[in-house]
């Protein structure tokens, strides 16, 4: 009985999410790729920034995908990649 619970709830919930959607940015040019990946190597400085000030680690409005990609490379090449240590 509890699983067929759980498994109602995963459900509801995943019914509800698929509701969401991002807003279309306004922007006339929103970041992209490089911007991204500039922005991801930049995020320890960008969080010690946004304890203090007004700074945000993200940008928004981004171009979606491949903002976040960029993101994501940049964080990692910043952090030393996925297991260079290793």
């Amino acid at each position: 009985m509890a699983v067929f619970a759980l498994a109602c709830v995963i459900a509801i919930a995943l019914l509800i999410s698929g509701c969401a959607h991002q807003p279309k940015p306004l922007a006339y040019e929103p970041p992209g790729f490089w911007s991204g990946l500039l922005h991801g190597f930049l995020i320890l400085f960008s969080f010690i920034g946004s304890l203090f000030t007004d700074v945000r680690i993200y940008a928004f409005p981004n171009s979606g995908g491949w903002y976040d990609f960029g993101y994501l490379i940049g964080a990692a090449i910043f952090f030393g990649g996925a297991g260079a240590s290793s």
